[in-house]
């Protein structure tokens, strides 16, 4: 089965580049290749993965997340950005990004994180991460605290930080699919986040795991 990609990138060189390497591997197909945000926004084709740069005219990425999660709540998005700044990552983060990956990432690391968030896995570099941690302060809801965390759940959060997808969590603790999907709603809830890559960073930073 193929993985259908959108991408939102307005340097037209870097564009037909990214639709060139997908073309080049099986598996992967392109459905459209935008300039802009809004034009994107404006597309009636949903696709699996969003490859969406920062850095656009008028619109930008981040402040284009909500608008592709409301209108096709399925999509992933990964941001594919020049920028490295820990306030971009944590924004982009907090909006509902599934994965921050820069440019200067190998082509071979682009495929791996577009399959890692297609499976269900978070694209958030151990790099991404460290940074990610000197801005991101999530929400606590007073009643809750990470030590409340199931022996179980902090098991299951450790091999998400570890990149880990979910069926491969449930093949390695040899428990049912739904079973770890369960266990990572009561992580999500716990933690206050809403991703697998805001569990990673929340995790990292309070040292959970």
């Amino acid at each position: 089965m193929e993985i259908s990609i959108g991408i939102v990138e307005d340097h037209s060189e870097f564009r037909q580049s990214l639709i060139f390497l997908m073309s080049s591997f099986s598996g992967y197909r392109v459905e459209w290749a935008m300039g802009s945000a809004e034009e994107a926004i404006g597309t009636q084709v949903p696709v699996d993965i969003i490859l969406l740069d920062i850095n656009l005219p008028e619109l930008s990425g981040v402040e284009a997340i909500p608008f592709f999660k409301e209108k096709f709540p399925g999509q992933k998005i990964i941001m594919l950005t020049i920028q490295d700044d820990e306030e971009s990552i944590v924004n982009a983060i907090r909006a509902g990004a599934d994965g921050y990956i820069l440019k200067k990432t190998s082509p071979e690391k682009i495929l791996e994180a577009i399959q890692q968030v297609y499976e269900g896995g978070a694209a958030l570099t151990p790099m991404v991460a460290k940074q990610v941690l000197a801005l991101f302060q999530p929400q606590k809801a007073a009643n809750e605290s990470p030590t409340k965390l199931t022996p179980r759940e902090k098991e299951i959060l450790s091999l998400i930080t570890q990149g880990m997808t979910t069926m491969s969590i449930a093949d390695s603790l040899f428990i049912s699919l739904q079973t770890v999907r369960n266990h990572i709603k009561n992580i999500y809830e716990k933690l206050q986040v809403h991703s697998k890559a805001q569990a990673v960073a929340r995790a990292l930073k309070e040292k959970i795991v």
